[in-house]
């Protein structure tokens, strides 16, 4: 009979080659469990490039040579195995290097030991194709891989449009300036804030899209203060504004061409290929409030949707509709966003108009600061057919840090919800973020 390792050689004999140093050294300590788990000969004796990712991490740990096989596997860009989303959170009896990922298919938690990256210090703003896009204490920009542990600079926050720095005597930058102005029309004074305050006020969700245009490289979108779109590309030395003005709640990207959603359910396009960037409005706007959360992603048959979710707000003595106006927001300890209702449209492209649906049958939804996803259960059996798997999107980042989370399992036919993982499991900041699980490193770096 073949042996076992010999199997898994002749699996990876066409990528074996010398390689780089290892990236499992910060993964080894994965394996914290809620269920026992397969042993680890179960894990790697049907090896292929098809395993999931904990498992072909748990094989490239076995031996240095099985370690060099995986870490060639994986610089040629062979491993295309669709990942299950999971949740990433922190936890406090963890270090504040250490993240975790309840993966959804196992029913299990693994802990991602990040030696440069203090997660718990970080605010997560996006979460797309396996990275994080996290700000730091000077309110400066990263993409973060926590499976790699690879992280990548992002340009200066100071070349957003409505950010300067406040420099001190030694030309070093003490506070930022943050301007409240949507092209011509400026609605409030300047705001001077401390270095780790900006984040507070600037960011609402960040992107990481795959550019079809250029293999291995990608395009990094920001939703900002005054919820305007900015953009960055591999060797940008600068965020560049695209010239709309209106409140983007959402996007996607689709052969270089950049969807976004306003609160008003208008849909732009933008073609970031070409030197002007210029708008397109696919649809015009359908409601003259914004009240709703509002997603945008498209279906595997390629359906344009667009998802409405309803959240009600409680508080101590749940304040809502009955609570006695105004709310006095300061005196309540805790807050939490329930959410009780999601609304789902699909896009009619030729009429330019928005088709309710009642069920998305065997389709699941990802909503929260992660882009939104659209999968196919068949696809993903441990995931829930016409169910929405929920983390917050507050649209004020830092609001109520210290308070209850919205996540859960949404049953879109009942407008009931379930617990994913315990409450008293995750920290509530950073905010936990669905991540989809991406081995694959970036070929280039986005300059400072």
């Amino acid at each position: 009979m073949m042996s076992l390792r010999h199997l898994f050689l002749r699996a990876v004999s066409k990528f074996f080659l010398s390689s780089s140093p290892s990236l499992l050294k910060a993964l080894q300590g994965i394996g914290h469990v809620h269920q026992p788990g397969p042993s680890l000969k179960d894990d790697v004796s049907e090896y292929r490039p098809e395993l999931p990712i904990p498992d072909l991490l748990r094989a490239g740990a076995v031996c240095s040579t099985w370690h060099a096989a995986y870490t060639s596997l994986l610089s040629h860009g062979c491993y295309h195995r669709p990942q299950t989303p999971c949740l990433l959170y922190t936890s406090e009896s963890d270090a504040d290097n250490v993240a975790c990922l309840y993966n959804l298919a196992e029913d299990r938690v693994y802990r991602l030991t990040l030696p440069e990256l203090a997660i718990r210090s970080r605010y997560l703003i996006g979460s797309s194709n396996g990275w994080l896009v996290s700000a730091d204490e000077r309110s400066e920009l990263h993409m973060v891989n926590p499976i790699t542990g690879e992280q990548i600079a992002l340009p200066p926050v100071t070349t957003i449009e409505q950010v300067k720095p406040i420099l001190d005597d030694a030309g070093e930058i003490k506070e930022y300036e943050l301007s409240h102005f949507s092209g011509e029309e400026v609605y409030r004074d300047p705001t001077i804030l401390a270095l780790n305050e900006l984040r507070d006020d600037l960011y609402s969700k960040a992107f990481v899209f795959p550019d079809e245009a250029s293999s291995g490289s990608y395009v990094v979108v920001l939703i900002h203060e005054p919820y305007e779109l900015s953009f960055a590309r591999p060797g940008d030395s600068k965020w560049t504004l695209l010239a709309a003005r209106d409140s983007y709640e959402d996007c996607m990207y689709v052969d270089g061409v950049l969807y976004a959603v306003t609160g008003a359910c208008r849909i732009d396009a933008f073609d970031l290929t070409g030197p002007t960037n210029l708008r397109k409005v696919i649809m015009e706007e359908t409601k003259n409030f914004i009240y709703e959360h509002i997603y945008i992603t498209k279906t595997s048959s390629g359906d344009l949707l667009l998802v409405w979710r309803e959240q009600d707000v409680k508080g101590e003595g749940d304040v809502g509709e009955d609570a006695p106006e105004p709310v006095q927001w300061e005196l309540i300890s805790e807050i939490k966003m329930e959410t009780r209702k999601i609304t789902l449209y699909k896009v009619d492209m030729e009429a330019k108009e928005l088709v309710e649906i009642n069920s998305l049958h065997d389709h699941v939804l990802f909503l929260g600061y992660s882009q939104t996803y659209c999968l196919g259960a068949e696809e993903y059996p441990s995931l829930k057919a016409n169910h929405a798997y929920l983390t917050d999107s507050q649209r004020y980042i830092a609001s109520w840090k210290r308070n209850c989370r919205d996540i859960c399992v949404f049953n879109l036919e009942s407008n009931s919800a379930e617990e994913i993982v315990p409450p008293q499991c995750w920290c509530s900041w950073p905010a936990p973020i669905w991540i989809t699980p991406n081995l694959t490193k970036m070929s280039s770096r986005l300059k400072e």
